[in-house]
């Protein structure tokens, strides 16, 4: 794909998030377009959010559980950057009307105290690297219509990021086992999901492994500070106005989320 379209579908999807109107799938516009080409119109949308002034927080890591896979027919994840502008604090309500079909997943998020650059990287790297985890939930939102998504669409539309809260409780990960910790999930006060760490890459440590070591291959570090979400660890939840949620990670605490 050339550079001009790649701009082209950036900025498109820059402006389906600002307009809060959805897009046709890329996929169907462009048959022949890669996973490449997809990454490289994601840094075009996301350039254009620094350009607005927004920073980079953090990555994230989508397509991690098998069924997700299984739907997009592939059989790697994918990932996506963050911004500041993706933050809520934990209680604040976040409204629904800024964005097009919010969905709920919960999930754990690494904060690193130190950069981790690979490829190379171990699960033990990532430990040592790590200051805390948190509980989180991301609400991902689609730019595509209708979440008639392929993996090129999503990997464009920045791993269909929404927005992110970041739970208070925080704990060392090696005070915990991530791969055993049990995740519950309650929407309006019932259980949505149960889960354990194990559904994502066998450990959100190791979705985080996978991380670093392919933004390494491409020359991006996991920097000191930064957020890392590790993959839902629960369905996609749709939400709507009036809507609140809670998860509960054993060993960790919770954290919860509403929608207005």
């Amino acid at each position: 794909m050339n550079q001009n379209k790649i701009e082209q579908y950036g900025d498109e999807l820059y402006n389906a998030l600002i307009t809060r109107t959805a897009v046709d799938p890329l996929t169907d516009r462009e048959p022949e377009i890669t996973i490449e080409d997809a990454y490289q119109i994601q840094l075009r949308m996301i350039q254009r959010r620094l350009d607005a002034g927004e920073t980079i927080i953090g990555k994230k890591i989508g397509v991690t559980s098998k069924v997700v896979m299984d739907m997009l027919k592939v059989n790697q994840p994918d990932f996506g950057q963050m911004t500041s502008g993706m933050i809520y604090n934990e209680g604040e309500a976040i409204p629904v009307d800024s964005m097009i079909a919010p969905k709920a997943e919960a999930e754990v998020a690494f904060i690193l105290k130190r950069d981790l650059q690979g490829p190379g990287v171990t699960a033990a790297d990532v430990l040592r690297a790590t200051e805390c985890v948190v509980p989180c939930f991301e609400i991902v939102d689609s730019r595509i219509r209708d979440w008639k998504i392929k993996i090129q669409d999503t990997v464009a539309d920045n791993a269909s990021c929404g927005v992110l809260v970041l739970g208070g409780v925080r704990k060392s990960p090696r005070d915990l086992d991530l791969a055993l910790a049990g995740m519950v999930l309650e929407k309006n006060g019932e259980i949505i999901s149960t889960s354990t760490g194990a559904a994502v890459q066998g450990s959100p440590v190791n979705a985080v492994v996978w991380l670093a070591n392919t933004l390494g291959r491409l020359g991006i570090a996991l920097k000191a500070g930064e957020v890392i979400l590790s993959g839902s660890q629960s369905p996609l939840v749709p939400v709507k106005a009036g809507d609140s949620l809670t998860c509960s990670v054993g060993g960790l605490g919770g954290t919860s989320v509403r929608f207005i």
